[in-house]
């Protein structure tokens, strides 16, 4: 009897291994730094995941020092370069979180109506900025910064003051 409860218990857990989630991602992945961009001591990376059904996942995280409370730091895709003072928002991704300093976004389809593939966000000619505050004063504040896609230039250097502000008109 204990014999075969035995062999019972090994089949149940190796069926039970077998039956694993279904994965989400496909593998394709890139990663991009953001710079700190003002005197709060931020930085961070975000990371595009494709997804398996085509969409992508865009992740912020940053490092830095994290709230209790429900602070939300606005995270925004823009066309062209962190510099360029005319560059548009493509896409409001969801707020960093103050607590754990991490956003996740899905991508839809950008203000401009495209829907960018993996493909299309390695040449994507953009950059990401996290702000401070979603309005007032403190809108002005950019924590951290940085160029994706053909925009990113690692042999340049990242400059801070050379950082433009985002209208918040969107």
């Amino acid at each position: 009897m204990r014999k075969l409860f035995l062999i019972l218990s090994v089949l149940v857990s190796v069926w039970s291994c077998s039956e694993s989630e279904p994965e989400v991602y496909t593998g394709k992945k890139l990663e991009y730094r953001l710079h700190k961009a003002s005197a709060f001591d931020y930085s961070g990376q975000l990371t595009v995941r494709e997804l398996t059904d085509g969409n992508l996942e865009l992740t912020v995280q940053l490092v830095g020092e994290t709230s209790n409370s429900a602070t939300a730091f606005p995270a925004h895709l823009h066309y062209g370069n962190y510099s360029d003072p005319e560059a548009p928002m493509a896409f409001m991704l969801n707020p960093v979180s103050g607590a754990d300093l991490r956003s996740e976004t899905i991508l839809g389809s950008l203000m401009d109506g495209n829907k960018l593939s993996f493909e299309d966000m390695k040449e994507f000619d953009g950059h990401v900025k996290v702000h401070l505050a979603s309005e007032g004063p403190d809108y002005k504040v950019i924590l951290v910064a940085g160029d994706i896609g053909s925009n990113l230039d690692e042999t340049v250097e990242f400059v801070a003051a050379q950082m433009t502000i985002c209208s918040p008109d969107f």
